[in-house]
């Protein structure tokens, strides 16, 4: 259908008369399953699909997969012009993988008509956990509206929604929900646009109030305008051209792309927000367990020290019962000690319990007292007070001495060790008898 403009009708006048002419434009939708029957068939088909098991198993977690099903059906019951099916996608490295998808149109309203758009839904491999992949897919005689905010060239979809999944409360109901919206505010797919060379009729009498402005504008003005693709629409007419009609008030226009720019920098700021936050929340993480370990190590180590305060005041309180009785005895028997003139006699004091242990006494003494004068003579003869060869003669029969003390000290050793044993099982035999 091709119409003609007259280069001398008014602007008005031509969009009055192309309003008229999409009026007449209509499209048949294509009959769709019942809303009573759609659920049951694809309760039935993701039971089979996610119960498969082997290498023809679908790569999703076991413990999500009723999720899934249940997010399938819950958008399919809401949207009946979607359909869940199977089908491989090709990630960006070139890996192939049997996925879930949503195949379908979703609704939108632009201008206070209701129209559809082509979409698809995959659900990844991490989904519900991470957000589906959504693409808008354009027929042959569609075409994606270039610069739009939440499509780019190829049909990806990103919006606010997706960006800011959270499981397991977002689902792909309030997903559509979501595209509807943003699609009916900036539709993201029109038709190809054809453009024809414009004859400009001549009239014979042409008004002497037209504006030769006027005339070339409409003369440069192609025949139909682009119109927006929308194969199952509700009323049949098609929304203006992605350009806004001269008809919109700048203010709304003005408002509207100033809206959608605060709602995109507060999602901007909220993830950068979030991102901060989260690694907040990790360093305090890490510190609150850096904080317990210590915690754990200083109350073990306060436990370690209050058990070795403990075991020294017992100590304490031991030597203090033995300072006092040793008191005691000084005290009672100060008088009784040997006396030369007002000191006493500290050799005199204490008397060895036997005559092996006096003889043990006397070795001990004398190996003492031999180390300390050979000790005496080292230093005597560092200071060359004391002559050498004097020096070796008496360190021999220093030695010579010390020797037979120390000898003599074992040999006391060994027999008191005998007489220990000896005493030991006299005793063990009074006691068995």
């Amino acid at each position: 259908m091709e119409a003609k403009s007259n280069p001398y009708w008014t602007e008005e006048e031509e969009r009055r008369r192309k309003r008229r002419l999409f009026t007449k434009v209509r499209m048949v939708s294509p009959p769709l399953p019942s809303a009573a029957q759609v659920p049951q068939y694809t309760q039935q088909f993701l039971s089979n699909v996610l119960s498969q098991r082997g290498p023809s198993a679908l790569p999703y977690a076991e413990d999500v997969k009723w999720l899934i099903r249940q997010h399938l059906v819950a958008v399919i019951e809401e949207y009946p012009s979607l359909h869940a099916k199977t089908a491989v996608f090709t990630h960006n490295d070139g890996r192939t993988v049997n996925l879930l998808q949503a195949e379908g149109t979703i609704p939108m309203v632009y201008l206070q008509v209701l129209y559809n758009i082509p979409v698809v839904i995959w659900l990844m491999e991490t989904y519900p956990r991470h957000p589906p992949c959504m693409y808008v897919a354009p027929t042959r005689d569609m075409v994606i509206k270039r610069g739009h905010p939440h499509v780019n060239p190829s049909g990806l979809v990103s919006v606010p929604y997706l960006h800011s999944w959270v499981f397991p409360s977002s689902n792909l109901v309030e997903l559509v929900r979501t595209l509807s919206h943003f699609f009916g505010r900036d539709p993201p797919l029109y038709t190809k646009q054809h453009r024809s060379s414009p004859t400009p009729s001549s009239d014979p009498n042409p008004s002497s109030n037209s504006n030769p402005t006027d005339s070339i504008s409409s003369f440069t003005r192609p025949s139909f305008p682009p119109r927006v693709y929308s194969p199952y629409s509700s009323s049949g007419r098609l929304p203006p051209s992605p350009h806004r009609p001269p008809t919109d008030d700048p203010s709304d226009v003005f408002k509207r792309n100033a809206i959608n720019k605060l709602v995109e920098n507060v999602h901007a700021d909220v993830g950068t927000l979030r991102k901060s936050r989260e690694a907040e929340m990790e360093d305090l993480f890490t510190a609150q367990a850096a904080l317990r370990q210590r915690e754990e190590q200083i109350s073990k180590g306060l436990r370690e020290m209050q058990d070795e305060k403990e075991a020294l005041e017992q100590q304490l309180q031991i030597v203090l019962m033995n300072s006092d009785v040793l008191d005691a005895w000084m005290r009672e028997n100060e008088e009784k000690g040997p006396r030369k003139g007002n000191i006493i006699e500290i050799e005199e004091v204490f008397e060895p319990c036997d005559i092996l242990s006096k003889q043990m006494l006397e070795c001990a003494a004398a190996d003492l007292a031999i180390e300390d004068v050979i000790y005496s003579l080292d230093k005597a003869v560092q200071e060359g007070s004391f002559p050498f060869d004097l020096y070796l003669k008496n360190i021999r029969l220093l030695s010579r001495e010390q020797f037979f003390h120390r000898a003599t000290a074992a040999k006391v050793r060994a027999a008191q060790m005998q007489a220990q044993v000896t005493i030991m099982a006299a005793r063990a035999q009074k006691y068995g008898t």
